[in-house]
């Protein structure tokens, strides 16, 4: 199957939606606390509200940091990016009360797209665990022999089917919309890293490795995830 290549309108129109939709719900949280405020009286209601408002922007900002990261132009063409500026992104969206994030990935100035490319592999691993569980994040050796690993352990650790098709920029589909471009936008920077990445599913994990590009994979069966 060929691969597929997205019109650069189309790509750009499909990240914006997709930043949008991880924005979204937490902006109109806080939009619902002002509403309270405006509203209520009750010094209880108006502490809910506070609390809301507060918690939501802080969502609304961690998303964010993450996206310029992962999505955007962060720094000039050719520019390297501090791995700790992704590490307190990748904190900030990825450490909830049922997931936890181990960074292991020693602190490195690394090419901005292969710090999208690591950035990108966190936010798909956390998608193969939706009961939570713990992300490890790893990055073996430097510059350009840099090895990238996300390994997300959880109960029933499953990738959504198609995942490893977008991956390799071949939607069985042959079409990508707001829902699979992320996947297919990993896929897409792995391969301007000269990189390809290797889908290893286990017993309640699953391990994404971005390695070069002449490194086979090896088929794997995987599990669709059952819709949520």
């Amino acid at each position: 199957m060929t691969t597929l290549a997205l019109d650069p309108m189309d790509l750009a129109a499909l990240l914006c939606s997709r930043v949008c939709h991880d924005v979204i719900s937490p902006v109109g949280a806080i939009v619902n606390g002002l509403e309270v405020l405006e509203d209520e009286d009750d010094p209880s209601m108006r502490d809910v509200a506070i609390d809301l408002i507060k918690k939501s922007a802080r969502s609304a900002s961690a998303r964010l940091q993450f996206c310029r990261l992962a999505f955007g132009a962060a720094g000039s063409v050719g520019a390297s990016i501090d791995t700790g500026d992704a590490e307190s992104v990748a904190r900030g969206l990825l450490t909830t009360e049922k997931t936890t994030l181990n960074w292991t990935a020693t602190r490195q100035l690394m090419a901005k797209n292969k710090v999208k490319l690591l950035l990108n592999l966190c936010l798909l691993a956390n998608t193969t665990i939706p009961r939570g569980g713990v992300l490890t994040v790893d990055a073996i050796g430097e510059g350009d022999a840099v090895e990238l690993l996300v390994t997300a352990r959880g109960p029933n650790a499953k990738v959504a089917a198609g995942v490893v098709d977008l991956l390799d920029g071949r939607p069985e589909s042959g079409k990508v919309d707001a829902h699979s471009i992320q996947p297919y936008f990993a896929g897409l920077v792995a391969r301007e890293c000269g990189l390809s990445v290797v889908v290893t599913l286990e017993p309640d994990t699953l391990i994404l490795s971005a390695k070069p590009s002449a490194v086979e994979k090896d088929p794997v069966e995987l599990e669709a995830a059952p819709s949520v």
